[in-house]
């Protein structure tokens, strides 16, 4: 329920901006990728500015989100490994349990 509100007050909020802004940005520009030759329409996008925009803030998401997954390599390595260790010694432990139930079940009877 709160997870819902928090929702609610964040994404409602910024989903009103976000449309608002591309209602304001709608006005087509050209992104000119060729830097000597500007009015070269082979290297030339046009579309509205906020396309450009939210393509930006996507492509920023994805790098940061690629960089925080390469960055925590080596927490999740650890972790593979050290369950790999706690399975090892848990079938240890199993295996000294049930023998010591084995010498349990050949003492004699008092």
């Amino acid at each position: 329920m709160a997870k819902k509100i928090v929702n609610l007050l964040i994404l409602l909020p910024l989903g009103v901006i976000l449309i608002v802004f591309c209602v304001a940005n709608r006005q087509s520009v050209t992104l000119a990728f060729n830097p000597f030759r500007p009015e070269d329409q082979v290297l030339a996008v046009s579309a509205p500015f906020f396309v450009f925009l939210v393509v930006a803030l996507i492509a920023g998401m994805l790098i940061g989100a690629a960089a925080t997954w390469f960055s925590q390599g080596k927490h999740r390595k650890r972790a593979r490994t050290e369950a790999k260790e706690a399975i090892r010694w848990q079938s240890e432990a199993d295996r000294h349990k049930n023998r010591a139930e084995e010498i349990a079940g050949q003492l004699p009877a008092r």
